[in-house]
């Protein structure tokens, strides 16, 4: 068994610290919001993220963005000096016509802030593998990389990286996340066997190309009887709630389809109350809504019918599928009748006894004869609400902080540069023009979502150092002039550990999901995957909180209990042996001279070559620590446990 080294040690403790450095919350994180409708589900798992430092509401982000330079800054300054450099010529960043390049530059001038320098070919390797596949790359990759001489040779990688099966895992998990697609929430079960078509759904559509808005009508307005074969109609189906009313269901439904493709999360706050008394200091837009209106919203739900069937109609233990219906069961408007259930009663006003189809944002009404949720759909996705929305949720994937954050709290009245709202509420976004802008590309790409993440990956701002040359301020995170920092997601650690060390595992879904798979990121859903065989892996995998997709979202935070894990779990203490498998990263490369080994392990595990220190060190202990195996093992164990092996940087 391997014990520790000094440098090992420190390297482990690093990562714990920096993990306890961005998850602590002190006095400068400003007071919590005071809650002061503790019935409201608004302020349920989500309570965390509503902090406000102030009326104007900017408070929020710079809370956030705070914790994360905290964390950036922690984390760089455990990074050692990478040899080589850049490989290429850094452009003019002044100069970029990027969209991105020209508000952040313009910005960080206006505020006399110097951006950090270009990221070396090393780092922006690993750094845009693992954003837009979710993996490490291997060694030759690495070498051919800095080697090439091509100016081109990173948006080169750009697109070999978008045409990959890798891109469609990592972002088939993405959406899965967004959408939350499980098998159990609180309030229903969906078996394996719908989250295993939603996946396909997601995965088909990224793959076809399909544009998001058709992707996004497709979810709200389908309707079926099968959930097994129609993995889109999982969504509506989410919104599902028991002990109620029908409006319950389809004012949970509402309140998702507004969060997830508005950033709209206050609606669900909305549909209990006015938002006067409540969100007054919290959402400008949010305090001048009635419930009446958030009503006309969930009418366009009224007609829906959503219902289960069991697979042995003979046995009501048997599983069953979802299935949606317009115009059956229900036909008339959404009704004000209620006096039980998970929300406050619903009363008649006056005579008003039925709410019509009214779109919250722009007052636009159902029209004669067209499917009420097909309006909606239209509604939704030709708002340029929804381009923003979508657009704040991808860019909040790839610089850690959203130019609306948290991400899903958008408020509508405080987001024109050129209509700013009275004071002394001001601009939500942290760069409005520059959210404008991107949401417009959005739209012109006819919604194509690989075309924002290529002009997101090619700018010169995604492509900065997380080192910074000089006094960084955590107060400027939200000028986006360094790399944020982010720790691998559960799924990367896992696979890149698994890449790395050549020892691949075999989970067989095939009861469940109909799949067999040694990577976690083409598992379909957190919550009881690999399978019950495998219960260490999937606690090695939720100690990095991978969440369940339900009331526990996924964290990028750090823990001392993940530093303990990389540093004596089975998972990773398996893979380091040098009696290993023949195949076997360790035992491949164990007759090559001392310094070519360790140049393949760090090539393998930290997608770089050592420094001379680093070297110095590792060839010293292979030579007379009196074990070479058991010193090749020392060594390979310190790499998993290194600062930037766990963070992408």
């Amino acid at each position: 068994m391997v014990k520790t080294r000094t440098l090992t040690v420190a390297a482990a403790v690093g990562f714990a610290l920096a993990g306890l450095v961005y998850s602590q919350q002190g006095p400068e994180d400003g007071p919590q919001l005071p809650v002061a409708h503790p019935e409201c589900t608004f302020f349920g798992p989500d309570h965390d993220k509503y902090v406000q430092a102030g009326k104007n509401g900017s408070g929020i982000a710079r809370h956030t963005g705070a914790r994360r330079a905290a964390l950036t800054v922690e984390v760089a300054s455990a990074l050692p000096p990478i040899p080589g450099d850049s490989r290429t010529a850094a452009n003019q960043l002044a100069s970029s016509t990027n969209t991105i390049d020209r508000f952040i530059f313009q910005a960080l001038q206006a505020a006399n802030v110097q951006p950090a320098p270009p990221t070396n070919d090393f780092e922006f390797l690993r750094r845009v593998m693992l954003d837009l596949t979710g993996k490490i790359p291997v060694p030759d990759q690495v070498v051919s990389f800095v080697n090439d001489s091509r100016a081109d040779k990173r948006a080169q990688m750009v697109e070999t990286l978008l045409g990959s099966p890798a891109w469609l895992d990592k972002w088939t998990m993405f959406l899965g996340d967004l959408y939350q697609n499980n098998s159990r929430n609180t309030q229903i079960t969906r078996y394996p066997q719908t989250v295993t078509a939603f996946n396909a759904y997601i995965r088909n559509s990224l793959s076809s190309g399909k544009p998001y808005d058709q992707m996004v009508r497709e979810m709200i307005s389908d309707q079926g009887t099968n959930s097994y074969e129609q993995g889109e109609l999982s969504y509506i189906v989410g919104g599902v709630v028991g002990g109620g009313p029908v409006q319950d269901i389809w004012d949970q439904q509402t309140a998702n389809i507004a969060t997830t493709f508005l950033g709209l999360a206050n609606l669900n706050c909305l549909l209990c109350h006015n938002g006067r008394g409540h969100l007054d200091t919290i959402n400008l837009w949010g305090s001048q809504v009635t419930r009446q209106q958030a009503w006309g919203m969930a009418s366009f739900l009224s007609h829906t019918y959503t219902f289960n069937t069991h697979t042995d109609t003979t046995n009501n233990n048997s599983p069953y599928y979802w299935g949606t219906a317009d115009n059956s069961r229900y036909t008339t408007d959404y009704a004000l009748n209620t006096t039980t259930g998970n929300r406050p009663p619903r009363l008649p006003i006056g005579t008003l006894k039925t709410i019509a189809p009214v779109y919250v944002l722009s007052g636009a009404k159902a029209q004669p004869g067209v499917n009420y949720r097909v309006a909606l759909a239209q509604d939704v996705t030709s708002d340029f609400q929804f381009a923003r929305a979508t657009v704040n949720y991808i860019w909040e994937y790839f610089f850690g902080i959203g130019l609306v954050s948290p991400s899903n709290t958008f408020d509508p009245a405080r987001l024109d540069p050129d209509n700013p709202p009275p004071s002394p509420w001001t601009l939500q976004p942290s760069n409005p023009r520059l959210l404008n802008a991107l949401a417009q590309d959005f739209v012109n790409s006819k919604y194509d979502l690989k075309a924002l993440m290529r002009e997101i990956v090619n700018s010169n701002t995604y492509q900065l150092s997380a080192r910074y040359n000089g006094t960084w301020d955590p107060t400027w995170a939200n000028l986006f002039g360094r790399k944020l920092v982010r720790r691998l997601w559960a799924e990367e650690l896992h696979d890149a550990m698994v890449q790395s060390s050549n020892i691949l595992p075999s989970y067989n879904l095939q009861t469940n999901y109909g799949l067999t798979t040694s990577w976690a990121m083409q598992l379909p859903e957190p919550l009881g995957t690999p399978d019950g065989t495998n219960g260490a892996v999937n606690n090695f995998l939720n100690a990095f909180l991978r969440g369940n997709r339900d009331d526990q979202p996924r964290k990028g935070e750090g823990s001392i209990s993940q530093a303990l894990d990389l540093m004596d779990d089975n998972f990773i203490m398996s893979r380091i042996k040098s009696t290993g498998p023949a195949t076997s990263l360790l035992v491949k490369n164990l007759n090559l001279p001392n310094d070519q080994l360790v140049n393949m392990l760090f090539l393998a595990v930290l997608s770089r070559y050592p420094n001379a220190t680093e070297m110095t060190t590792a060839v010293n202990n292979l030579q007379n620590g009196g074990n070479r195996n058991q010193e090749a093992e020392n060594l390979l164990w310190s790499l998993y446990n290194k600062v930037d092996f766990v963070f992408n940087y």
